[in-house]
């Protein structure tokens, strides 16, 4: 009889950086078979894997950073059907026992995915939800730079001369840029008056320059929304912006999120137990999760507040009768939404 032995199975670790990823191999047991740094290149990635499989089967990857530094190894073992595990922090304890360096954080990324103390599977970043990602730091940017902007314009016109001030002061913020990018600043005369000019016609210019680029990325983000996740749209009080970012958050392979309970983890408006003693059936407020996403449910329940929805007018209504505030109401009515918006998300 001829014993043929099975394939050793072994789970990988990286600390990722910008210029260089730190790989650790350990076997199922968690001892150390290797350590080996490559470069953050394609080719770096290419040789990185390879040199993982020498030890054996890879069983899981866990990655540090796969939304950041990581993301192009990530991607390369998401490729190559490898399971890839999101790696949030070192564990703290070994850090404090072991000191700090790449190789022990990337022994602990190797640990903490074979162990299950880190669990969360990585986004695959190969998709829809990638490309409006990168759409929305775009949009966000541009958002809060036109309101500052526009702020700037406001207040240049409470201290702008007279005759300026009485032309512009009471307009609203959209008259306000269109009249001010009219404005022809003139040599000679009042040094004042032209500088003034002057600096509210490139304020007003470019406050018209970001609605262009803001209409060009809304042209964008509306038909990928449509495109992966239809149903969701359909979801009272669900804007495309609002999908955009639920979107984002549940990312390409939504498979990852497996229950309604882990996605109202995700997007923090699960509550989390906080008993001790006897002080039994206690629980609070989830502060982590994605802060973007609880935003972005927090916004579909004051729609539909503001809209009088029937079904959330009368859960509001009947727990005011009860004696609980609107906050408290508010944050249950949260964790409802994120049960709804779950079932909308594709699978």
């Amino acid at each position: 009889m001829v014993i043929v032995d099975s394939p050793r199975l072994i789970v990988g670790g990286v600390d990722t950086h910008r210029d260089v990823n730190v790989a650790a191999v350990v076997d199922m047991n968690g001892g150390v078979l290797g350590i080996q740094s490559f470069p953050t290149t394609g080719e770096g990635h290419k040789l990185l894997a390879s040199w993982m499989v020498g030890f054996g089967t890879i069983e899981r990857v866990g990655i540090e950073g796969t939304g950041v530094y990581g993301a192009g190894i990530a991607r390369h073992f998401a490729r190559a059907s490898v399971m890839v595990i999101e790696v949030d922090r070192p564990n703290r304890q070994t850090r404090r026992q072991r000191g700090k360096s790449d190789q022990i954080d990337a022994v602990e990324a190797a640990r903490g995915a074979l162990s299950g103390r880190c669990e969360a599977i990585a986004k695959s970043g190969d998709g829809h939800a990638e490309a409006l990602r990168a759409l929305l730091v775009a949009k966000r940017s541009a958002r809060s730079t036109r309101i500052r902007t526009i702020v700037q314009l406001r207040y240049l016109m409470f201290t702008a001369p007279d005759e300026l001030r009485a032309r512009l002061g009471g307009l609203s913020a959209a008259q306000l840029v269109n009249e001010a990018a009219k404005l022809r600043p003139r040599p000679g005369g009042d040094v004042v008056l032209r500088g003034v000019k002057t600096t509210a016609v490139i304020l007003a210019r470019r406050v018209q320059a970001l609605d262009a680029e803001l209409a060009v990325i809304d042209a964008e983000i509306e038909p990928l929304v449509k495109a992966a996740a239809p149903e969701l749209l359909n979801v009272f009080g669900v804007s495309v912006d609002t999908a955009a970012v639920l979107l984002v958050t549940a990312g390409d392979n939504t498979e990852r999120i497996t229950t309604e309970a882990k996605w109202a983890m995700l997007c923090g408006v699960a509550p989390v137990p906080a008993t001790s003693g006897l002080r039994d059936g206690r629980y609070r407020l989830n502060h982590a999760g994605d802060r973007q996403a609880n935003n972005a449910i927090w916004r579909i329940v004051i729609t539909r507040l503001g809209q009088r929805e029937p079904r959330t007018v009368a859960y509001m209504e009947r727990r005011l009768e009860q004696g609980q505030s609107k906050r408290a109401i508010v944050r249950c009515l949260k964790r409802y939404v994120a049960r709804e918006v779950f079932q909308a998300l594709p699978r």
